[in-house]
Formats: structure tokens, sequence, C-alpha cells
């Protein structure tokens, strides 16, 4: 019997010793299996952002070894990321894809050309502004500790407090790439410092209690169960003295950089006055639209669909009577009339709100005929917080967690409800909302069968391509209710096909804020507001706005080419479904998809 257990032991033992050295060799060395190789480049990831697992939420209670802490910003961490995807690109490529089946080889391709995107960007990696006017830590963290940090007991208001203690560090990691990218010869735009100045000011110039930070944590620690009134009231002592002697003394800091910036921001330029700024551009836009186009023919698509919206504009335009002016002044005053505003109160924000959740809920309800494929999670609307109403869009969305604790967001922005008249509000819900954003990132959510990764990796074209598409089937489906809703819709494809217009100018042929901005608001019709963040977005996330327009053509043109080639076998459903099942992919691998999908309907 003893020999026997001692046997046992000795074998016991000795699987263990097995098990470990298969997984120290699967994390240092190549993996054996391709899908272990897949799960080790997620799994290094998601360890080394522990914001983004607080995001995810699939981790158990019990592996919670992140929540207080924030991910790393400095210069070095970045270069120490971009040398992990050029290693993990060698590795990819030396496996053998022989034997992989259609699925296998999308996900290879979708990694490969992921990883060979960012690695083609490595001349470059000093060339954004980490913090402009539409993001970055001063506004980004503290929505980050609001809106996806949870507190539903005692631990997780430890864990809030501890990542408050942690701002210093990591607004000074971010002053540090500041500072690398200036002695580079890197400078953000004038407008931009001047805005991220005043925002931040505003900031720490607001009494601690008053700061969102601290009534956030008042307001989640009231529905905790089970916690005495003795320890809400520590905790939330402990939360201000946090933001008094941490949060603000890292704003300060960030403060005293932009400060010393304003000195050399003395111009308001495009990526071409950046060193190799013409470079950087193309790879911005090759990145970005997951295309070989040049800069040149994008400006030139933007100007022949800028042509053909505009006809369809003039045409509603004259229909309701204004057939003089340019385009953008006809819209200004159909959008000006009383009856297409809410007034800016709080009964008429909160109208404007409840509303936009009515579009949801109505074309959710709708959408049978050309969907089988729905997600599960839910979407909200919310406002954008107060603090970034100035600088942020008119709307985006925030997607959800994979546990289902919290759902999609829709954030629409209450500065001022007049600048989006009622008649472009569908068209804005269906984009950020059903069938546009939520409907698309929380089917990939939902995902199974594949890598984790491709769950969760952004191509823009795709993203934003699909959420523009969305705009149009929800108006072919016939959820544009008048002649105006659909104006509303065009007037918004409008601007996504003037932004393949501006952003090329601004970046490569070298036009400055002011002939942008006078474009933009000629042909549009949007709010003067609305065209200054649009303007002044560009300038800082250069080549990002083309995504839309460039990814909303091509799967509209897979669209038609499948219909053309099936005739009768065409299912726009089962089209659907191709586009939205395999989760966001480059647009040259989602045209393999849609081919072999004709291919299959053909021989079937």
């Amino acid at each position: 019997m003893k020999r026997a257990a001692k046997w046992l032991g000795g074998m016991t033992l000795g699987l263990v010793v097995l098990v470990l050295a298969l997984v120290a060799h699967t994390w240092y060395f190549k993996p054996i299996k391709l899908d272990w190789f897949y799960a080790r480049v997620f799994a290094a990831y998601a360890i080394d952002s522990p914001e983004m697992l607080s995001s995810m939420r699939i981790l158990p209670g019990w592996l919670d070894f992140y929540s207080k802490k924030l991910d790393d910003a400095s210069p070095a961490h970045s270069a120490k990321q971009l040398a992990q995807l050029k290693q993990d690109l060698a590795v990819l490529e030396s496996y053998s894809t022989e034997g992989l089946d259609a699925e296998g080889k999308l996900s290879y391709d979708t990694l490969r050309f992921f990883l060979k995107s960012q690695v083609e960007g490595e001349p470059f990696i000093d060339h954004g502004f980490p913090v402009n006017q539409m993001m970055g830590v001063q506004s980004m963290q503290p929505q980050f500790m609001t809106d996806v940090h949870q507190v539903t007991d005692k631990g997780e208001a430890e864990a809030y407090i501890a990542r408050l203690n942690l701002f210093p560090a990591k607004f000074g990691q971010v002053v540090e790439a500041i500072r690398l990218s200036e002695s580079k010869g890197i400078v953000p735009p004038k407008f931009t410092v001047d805005k991220v100045l005043a925002e931040m000011k505003a900031v720490v110039a607001a009494p601690v209690k008053e700061n969102v930070l601290v009534t956030n944590m008042r307001d989640k620690l009231a529905k905790v169960n089970g916690l005495s009134d003795a320890d809400r009231s520590a905790l939330l002592a402990r939360t201000e003295k946090a933001v008094q002697e941490a949060v603000y003394p890292a704003y300060g800091k960030l403060i005293d950089a932009f400060t010393a910036l304003q000195a050399k921001a003395t111009a308001n330029n495009g990526a071409w006055s950046l060193p190799n700024g013409e470079a950087y551009y193309a790879w911005a836009v090759r990145s970005h639209t997951t295309s070989d186009m040049t800069p040149q023919q994008v400006h030139e698509l933007g100007l022949a669909e800028v042509a053909r919206v505009g006809a369809e504009m003039d045409a509603i335009l004259k229909g309701e009577g204004l057939s003089e002016g340019s385009i953008g002044k006809r819209v200004q005053i159909l959008a000006s009339r009383p009856e297409q505003q809410y007034p800016n109160t709080d009964e008429g924000k909160k109208a404007m709100l409840a509303q936009y959740q009515a579009i949801l809920d109505e074309v959710n309800k709708g959408l049978g005929p050309v969907f089988d494929v729905r997600p599960k999670l839910g979407v909200e609307v919310q406002a954008v917080p107060v603090a970034s109403q100035a600088t942020a869009p008119g709307a985006y969305y925030m997607q959800g967690s994979f546990d289902g604790s919290r759902p999609g967001v829709f954030y629409a922005n209450m500065r001022a409800p007049g600048e989006t008249p009622k008649f472009a509000m569908r068209t804005l819900a269906y984009h950020e909302g059903i069938p546009g954003h939520h409907f698309q990132i929380a089917i990939q959510q939902e995902m199974t069968g594949v890598p984790f990764f491709r769950k969760i990796i952004p191509f823009t074209a795709y993203h934003e391509g699909w959420a523009l598409y969305a705009e149009r089937l929800a108006a072919e489906q016939g959820f544009q209710k008048t002649p105006l809703d659909n104006l509303g819709r065009l007037r918004d494809e409008m601007m996504r096909a003037t932004r393949l217009v501006v952003d090329t100018g601004i970046h490569y042929k070298r036009w400055t804020r002011e002939q942008a901005t006078d474009y933009m608001m000629n042909t549009t019709g949007m709010a003067e507001g609305d065209v200054t963040a649009e303007i002044e977005r560009y300038f800082v996330i250069p080549g990002q706005a083309l995504a839309y327009k460039v990814g909303m053509l091509k799967i509209l043109a897979l669209r038609e080419q499948a219909k053309k080639e099936l005739g009768d076998k065409f299912d726009l459903k089962q089209f659907h479904n191709e586009v939205l099942v395999h989760g966001a992919l480059p647009m040259t691998l989602l045209e393999g998809v849609v081919n072999d999908w004709v291919a299959k309907r053909k021989a079937a």
C-alpha cells in the first residue's frame, strides 16, 4: 500500500512539474499550439492593462490583482509594448497555416494584419498627442473612475481610493511622454494647449467636495448594501483626502507642463508640420482605413461624395422652400427653427435624452426583418459628463462589460441641446446605439469559438464603417419618418464625406484651421460649435475621421456586389451575419469573408 501511495505521489508530482514546465514554455518560448500563442498574446496584454481588465470584468473576483492599479503611460512602457508587438509578429509568422479551417485562417490573418500595422508605425511612436481637447488623462482618467470602476462593496471602495492616490504617478508618466515628444519637435497645436489648460484649471478650481470623483464615490457608496454609516463617512473622507492631496497636485504638474508648452505651441498646423510628417500621415491613412489608399485618393473620393450627397440634400431643401445659398446655410436655417430645438434647460435636456431612448427602443423592436443575430447586452442613453461637454463630440459610445454588469452607453452631449436639431437625432441614435456601435460591438463581445483577441481587436474602418452603414440601413427600413429626418441622415453622411476632404486638406494639403472650418460649415449645415469641435478633433487624431466613409462605402460595395452575383439567392439577414459574426476585421479580410459566402451561396 505504501509503495502504491509513493508511486501515485510521484506520478502526481511528475504531472505537476510537467504542467508547470508546459506553462513556462508557453509563456516564455514559442507555444506548441497556435491557439496557445493567441491566448498568451491576449493574456500578456491584459495583465499589462489593469484598466482594461476593470472595463471588461472577465476575471472572477478572487483573481483581482488589478483593481488597485492604473495603466503605465510612460515612454519606456510604450517602447516595451512595441518591442513585444514586433516579437509577437515574428512568432506568429513562424507558424504554418496549413490545416487551418476558414475561421482559423481568419484569426491568423486578422492578428497578423493588426500587428504589422502597429509595427509599421514604429517611426511615429511619439507623434501622437497623449493629452488633447478630445482625450487624455485629464478627462479620461476621471471618467474611467466614475463610469468603469464599480463600487459594490467596501473592498472596491478601497480600490477606488487606491487608484486616486496613483494619479500623480500616472500623470507624471504622461508629462514625461509630452516632454519626450517636445524634445523631438512634436508639439500640439496652439488651440489644443489653450483648451486643455482651461479644462484642467477649471477642475482644480472647484472645491474638493464638488469634484466629480468625490460626488461619484458618494453616490456609489449610498447604493452599497450592508455598509455602516461610519464606514461610508470614513471612505468618503478618505476619497476627499486623496483628491486634495493626490489628484489635484497631479493636475497641477500637468498644468505646469502645458503652461511651459504655450511658448512653443504658436501655430495650428497639421501632421505635415511634424518631423517626417508626410510619411506619418500616409501611415495614419493606411492604418485607419485598413486600405492602401493615398491621401490624394482619399481627397478626391471625398470631393466626389460631397457632390453626390449634396445633390440629394439640395432636393429635400428645395422641397422645404429653401433654394438659395449653400447647402450648409440652408440646413442651418432649418436647424434653427424653434420646433427643431429642445430648450437649453434641465427639462429640455431630460426630454431630449428620453427621446433618444425612445428612438432606440423603437428601432430595436423593428429590426427582425434584417437581423437574426442580436446582442444580449442592453444599451442606455446618458449625458456626456459636464466637465467634458465643452470639447467632447456631439455623441459617443462606451461599450459594456463582458459579464453583463454594465450596459453599453450612448453618451449624448447636452452642452447646448439646440446644436443637434430634432431631425438629426434619429441618425445619431442609430449610429451610436442600434443598429450601430452598440449592436456591432456587443455582438463581437459575445462571439464564441474564437480566440479572445477577436472579441476586442479594433479596426476603425470596420467599427465606424458599420455605424455609418447602420444609419443608411435604418433609413432603408423606414425608420426615418419624414423628409427632414432623411435630411438629418444626409447631413451626417455629408459630414463623413466632408471629413475625407478636410482631414486630407489639413494634414496633406496644408489647409489652415479656418479653411477647414469654412468648408465644413458650407457643406454640412452643422452648428458652428459642432464644426469647431470636429475640425479640432481632426488636428489631433490624423486619419481617424477618414475611416467612417471609407468603411461604409466598402460595406455597401460588398452588399451590392453580392446582390448582383446572387440575385434571388441574396439574403440581407445572412449578409449582415457575415459582416457581424466574425467581429472587427480589416476591410480586405471582410471582402474575403463576403466573397467566400457568395461562392457558397452560388454553389448551394
